[in-house]
């Protein structure tokens, strides 16, 4: 790919917005008044440094809490506090992270780097160089780090030492939408969304492809309404693997064989969420989907966050949090939708949905700040 097709699939979401430029502008929605029935409680908050234009994330182990910024710097904290464990320097931009497991931590730079350091210590375990920048957070299991870089392509390098065992790699169409999406590993296989609406089961052990299957086909007349990239991550669970796809579809298949099971007309760049027999979904205008996970059928729909930028949901007990643009995080009944909760954070935007923390959730602002929340 050449670097002017990167450079517009960078600006995609601005080239979307010019080519409708003859229609009246659409601003997002003001934030609805509601009578709270919860409250979303900060348990601590501590700030890392900001993410830059890089979309970063912390990780959870069942020991720490891990998280860096774009210039370099990685923590550990306690899970309990937030308090300071160690800091390491990484030596280069991060752009990629966090990714932890198995006593690793792991970093990825924008020209390529992917690092490894020691969980407990803080110290580097080994630094490789892979093929593109990386723009996701590397995940681990089975003894195989598994990177995600810029060009699409998939590695697998060994946990020990960063010596490369398996390379995925596929052809991509001259526009691409640039993704933050990194992967799922469940039950050995590597499940992956691609551009062109492509959703591929890979094996972490070997590389090779298990099977490979349609979301969303391409569909309008130019390179650009032609684009139906998946730019955020499948949910899996045991009997299927769900996926949405930018200016697509969203379809679920047999996680094992890779077979059809239902499609929906709902595109999103945000992704989606998996809880028991339900789910949930952010779709391109911000406007939140419950749908029946067997059928496809929609449960119930909120459109009071329009063009707010949210993330994708995260499943807390009987609760959905989510963040937004301006930094705003919000607790709705699983059930209905209905809003419960608000809290503010730093007021810049939350990109990235909220993680698990014992009871609670962790999320991080693009600002930098780190936040453990627990809803009462």
């Amino acid at each position: 790919m050449t670097m002017n097709s990167r450079f517009v699939a960078a600006l995609l979401p601005v080239l979307l917005v010019a080519c409708s430029s003859d229609k009246p502008k659409i601003e997002p929605n003001k934030l609805v008044e509601f009578k709270p029935s919860a409250r979303i409680e900060v348990l601590w908050s501590v700030d890392v440094g900001a993410a830059g234009q890089s979309v970063l994330s912390p990780a959870v182990t069942r020991e720490a809490v891990f998280a860096a910024n774009a210039k370099g710097q990685l923590v550990r904290l306690d899970r309990n506090s937030g308090k300071e464990v160690w800091s390491s320097e990484c030596g280069f931009a991060v752009t990629g992270g966090v990714g932890a497991g198995e006593g690793l931590v792991l970093v990825g730079g924008e020209k390529g780097e992917l690092a490894a350091f020691d969980e407990d210590s803080g110290k580097l375990k080994w630094q490789v160089k892979v093929s593109s920048d990386v723009l996701s957070a590397p995940k681990v299991a089975d003894g195989v780090v598994v990177v995600r870089t810029g060009n699409q392509r998939i590695t697998g390098l060994s946990a020990k030492d960063g010596g490369r065992l398996w390379l995925y790699e596929r052809a991509t169409p001259t526009l691409i939408v640039r993704s933050h999406a990194s992967v799922v590993i469940r039950n050995g296989l590597v499940y992956a969304g691609f551009a062109a609406g492509k959703l591929a089961a890979i094996s972490l052990k070997n590389g090779v492809v298990v099977w490979e299957s349609s979301v969303s086909q391409p569909r309008g007349n130019t390179e650009l309404e032609r684009i139906s990239d998946i730019t955020s991550l499948p949910v899996v669970d045991n009997a299927q693997v769900c996926a949405v796809a930018f200016q697509g579809r969203l379809a679920c298949f047999d996680a094992v064989q890779g077979g059809a099971l239902w499609t929906r007309d709902i595109a999103s760049d945000k992704g989606l969420a998996l809880s028991g027999k339900t789910l949930y979904v952010a779709d391109s205008d911000s406007n939140l989907v419950a749908l029946d996970k067997n059928s496809g059928a929609t449960l119930w729909k909120n459109n009071q966050l329009l063009l707010r930028k949210a993330t994708a949901v995260y499943p807390l007990g009987d609760y959905l949090l989510l963040g937004d643009f301006e930094g705003y995080l919000h607790a709705l009944k699983s059930d209905d939708g209905s809003f419960v909760a608000r809290s503010s954070t730093d007021g810049s935007a939350i990109q990235v949905a909220p993680l698990t923390l014992g009871n609670g959730a962790l999320l991080q602002t693009s600002g930098g700040k780190l936040y453990s929340v627990a809803i009462n």
